[in-house]
């Protein structure tokens, strides 16, 4: 068990209270609220603090914005996970007027948007509801307030302090009297405290909030943010797995309408319990080594529970706890199996499995007390999402991706069903009419231009791919590279019984590297026995300074071996290593591809470049930036900056920070963008005129951390090179997880928009510069967009120019002989954490920062 779990049983030993999902105890929230019965509604509403505090608090939340808006019904984060409010656009005096593009020839497009219709002169009342005497209660006090139907109207949404009503009441303030069930009188005073028009972000977060109920109408269940729908369940038998399928969805202010985005969405559920786990667990581990075991794999796996259709993350096992352990619920002692039986008519088999622990997040009014974990029965616990192991077997992946990567006909359907579905349901047209508001029944229709293909410079020879499939490995084969250093002195490793794949590699780079103009001496071939202490000896004995490059042959994909290799050559003694699978080697039908691709990756990671493309700015420097979440090391964060050499784009500076839990990702980088500015003037004799910074990894909600931290900081990085130096800079923020998808008809049939689509118009945002570019081509499924928001830029570039580059740099990722789906900086930076978080967990040697050792 780890420290943090033990530190968490001592705590429950000290007397900490713990009960079921859907115990709420005084002043906490539960993960799971059991339904009080009517007799508890109406009997405990009276607030014994101080008057009308909850009310005051509410109101204060409003008036200080969006952002932290109180609706009731709002599920989900107390953060704006669509960065509302962010207004970067208004800075940048070049974008003020337009920021579309021109360039490229149009084509017509689909997107996964419907507009969102309401009544003319459409408006949102925002009431205020004063309670005298107080009540604290919030069931209570919307009883209280909705025995008011004839005067308030059925339309309405309240969360306990202010009320929402889609039409005016005949006066400002209008003064109701109620009384609950033991007689007592309460005055409700309710005043209008705003008139809110359709655009305004409250009516935003009030649009999202009835369309969740529109979703419960048409019995959907949520799971984290998305809705799923449990009864027309995809099973998938031989793999004991289940798919829900559902939809994500998110309605937002776009650049002319206020728009429902709704792309579909997929939970696989295992159908293993984690009581299934625990027991394979004791019977492969035995008893010494099995809490150890069971806390390795389960502490952080989300399960679900299909008693209420809700999910938890497992944060410990009360091993201490059982199901006849008892808790208080109300005045009463109950014990979880007794609870479970009359709540939820569940019968526990195994009364000796221990409980396992989930800590509710706070949902609370600030101040309130934490609410206490939810004790969880193994037994009733689902298993969610994949292991390691599920998605290394490809014949569970294949079957998998049948049912969940829907081509853009059947994606489209899909989406077509869903909004045919809310449009034919009673109950949800009822709702929607009561507020004025609807649907269109068809996909939003756009105009996209596609970007000119790239010619690509390799050596002496310029030439151009196929655009639709954005690849190029064919036309690259026997074209010598821009450059290559002669591989002189280099190690194979390999184990017996792997000879005969490691000979067949030798053979093959000698074939390949010839046309390729890469001069690569006989390697000294060093047999290790299958191991890690003799591969580590291995390296120890033989690695030394003279030596540019070690390749390893490994039998296995263990993953111990791999990271003993990357940690003593990255760290201890910094040398550029290639690892190979030896089953890749195994099929002489595909040794001259492999072997292509390794004599490649051998070359760059020793400072080799492969190809260019025209990038017409000079003095400029392209950095990107990315993070990872190391969970190993107490989740630590681990930031990469990759910043180009020179024009070309063909030499990159790599440096990567690990930094503590809660520490600013930009405090690290700092250094390390310095020292690519000195590196740079170290190669061309001058810095940069012009830096882009492309910043990936940011989280949804922290887009403003971005531009109030992150910029000042990079400026403050930029000035520390001297008091004159003032480059041009532009920072854009990159987006990968993003729920947009567009589609183009071609000779009748609906496919994924070509390489090089441009969308700057419509489903952009009127407060941000910014624009999406489908970059890549897919040959299955369909086609992911990425989106790219310049959040500061003081470059003055023009938006076609922007988006040129971009797209440009998209093909300069030397890991892959195509068109990748972000700018080649982000993707090297994003390489170089994965492996300092999974692998190494040290920063690197500087020996190495000139170099694509991570590749």
């Amino acid at each position: 068990m780890s420290g943090r779990a033990r530190a968490r049983s001592r705590a429950r030993a000290r007397g900490q209270e713990t009960g079921p999902p859907g115990l709420v105890r005084s002043g906490e929230v539960g993960a799971a609220a059991a339904v009080p019965s009517e007799s508890e509604l109406f009997g405990r509403g009276r607030q014994k603090g101080t008057p009308g505090a909850a009310a005051q608090e509410a109101v204060q939340h409003i008036s200080v914005g969006f952002q932290r808006v109180k609706l009731g019904e709002r599920g989900g984060r107390r953060c704006d996970v669509h960065d509302a409010g962010v207004n970067t656009r208004q800075a940048m005096e070049h974008v003020k007027d337009s920021k579309t593009g021109t360039t490229g020839s149009a084509i017509q497009l689909t997107a996964n948007y419907f507009r969102i219709i309401s009544r003319p002169q459409w408006a949102l009342y925002q009431y205020h509801v004063d309670y005298k005497p107080p009540m604290e209660a919030r069931r209570l006090r919307s009883a209280l307030l909705f025995q008011h139907e004839e005067t308030l109207g059925s339309a309405r949404s309240f969360d306990g302090a202010i009320l929402f009503l889609p039409h005016k009441l005949p006066n400002k303030e209008t003064v109701l009297h109620s009384e609950t069930r033991h007689g007592e009188k309460v005055q409700i005073t309710v005043t209008l405290t705003n008139e809110l028009p359709p655009t305004s972000p409250v009516c935003l977060q009030f649009y999202n909030i009835i369309f969740r109920r529109i979703l419960r109408m048409l019995n959907m269940q949520q799971i984290g943010r998305n809705y799923y729908n449990p009864n027309d369940p995809l099973n998938i038998p031989q793999h004991r797995l289940t798919i829900w399928p559902g939809f994500s969805t998110a309605i937002l202010q776009y650049e002319k309408s206020i728009m429902l985005n709704t792309d579909v969405s997929h939970k696989v559920l295992r159908s293993e319990t984690v009581l299934d786990l625990m027991l394979n667990l004791r019977h492969k581990c035995g008893d010494q080594r099995f809490a150890e075991a069971c806390a390795k794999e389960l502490i952080g796996v989300v399960v679900l529970t299909k008693y209420n259709n809700k999910t938890y993350r497992i944060d410990d096992i009360a091993w201490d706890h059982t199901p006849t352990n008892t808790f208080k619920r109300g005045d009463a002692e109950i014990s979880f199996k007794e609870y479970y039986k009359t709540q939820y008519s569940l019968d526990i088999t195994d009364s000796n499995q221990a409980l396992l622990v989930s800590h509710v997040k706070r949902t609370g009014p600030p101040g309130a007390a934490p609410p206490g974990p939810a004790m969880l029965i193994p037994e009733f616990c689902y298993l969610t999402g994949m292991t390691d192991k599920m998605r290394a077997d490809y014949n569970i992946m294949k079957d998998l991706a049948t049912h969940t990567r829907l081509d853009p006909e059947r994606r489209q359907g899909r989406l077509n069903t869903f909004i045919s579905n809310i449009n034919d349901n009673a109950d949800a047209q009822a709702e929607l009419n009561t507020w004025g508001l609807g649907f269109e029944n068809q996909l939003l229709t756009l105009s996209g231009r596609v970007l000119p293909g790239e010619r690509i410079s390799q050596g002496s020879r310029m030439y151009e791919y196929n655009p639709w499939q954005a690849d190029w490995s064919r036309e690259m084969r026997g074209v010598p590279l821009i450059s290559s250093p002669a591989l002189t002195t280099w190690l194979l490793l390999y184990t017996r019984r792997n000879t005969n794949e490691a000979q067949a590699l030798l053979q093959g780079l000698h074939k390949v590297t010839g046309p390729l103009g890469i001069h690569m001496d006989r390697p000294v071939m060093i047999e290790y026995e299958d191991h890690q202490e003799s591969l580590l000896r291995a390296l120890q004995h033989n690695v030394g300074p003279q030596v540019q490059m070690v390749v390893v042959v490994l039998p296995s994909n263990r993953k111990d071996k791999y990271d003993s290799i990357k940690k003593y050559l990255c760290v201890d003694c910094p040398t550029p290593s290639q690892c190979v699978l030896s089953r890749t080697l195994s099929k002489p039908q595909t040794i001259m591809t492999v072997a292509t691709k390794i004599a490649l990756q051998m070359s760059c990671k020793m400072g080799g470049e492969l190809w260019s493309v025209e990038i017409p700015l000079k003095t400029l420097m392209i950095v990107g930036i990315d993070c990872y979440h190391d969970t190993s090391c107490g989740k630590r964060s681990i930031g990469a900056l990759v910043a180009s050499l020179n024009q070309g784009m063909t030499r990159w500076y790599s440096k990567c920070v690990l930094q503590d839990r809660g520490q600013e990702i930009m405090d690290g980088l700092k250094m390390a963008l310095i020292g690519a500015l000195k590196d740079y003037l170290k190669f061309n004799d001058c810095l940069p005129s012009r830096i882009i910074i492309y910043r990936d990894g940011v989280g949804d909600g922290m887009l403003q951390s971005v531009v109030n931290y992150e910029v000042p900081q990079i400026m403050e990085s930029i000035g520390s090179m001297g008091q004159d130096y003032m480059p041009k800079l532009t920072v854009v923020v990159v987006k990968k997880r993003i729920n947009s998808r567009f589609f183009t008809q071609i000779n009748g049939k609906v496919t994924n928009p070509p390489p090089g689509t441009v969308i700057d118009v419509e489903v952009t945002r009127p407060e941000w510069y910014d624009f999406y570019i489908v970059s890549q081509a897919v040959r299955q499924g369909s086609v992911s967009p990425t989106h790219y928001n310049v959040v500061y830029d003081t470059s003055g570039l023009k938006p076609d120019h922007l988006q040129r580059l971009t797209y440009k740099l998209c093909h300069m990722y030397y890991n892959w002989q195509g068109v990748v789906r972000v700018p080649a900086p982000c993707q090297y930076a994003h390489k170089l954490a994965f492996l300092v978080g999974q692998s190494i967990h040290k920063v690197p040697s500087v020996h190495l920062d000139d170099y694509l050792f991570y590749l």
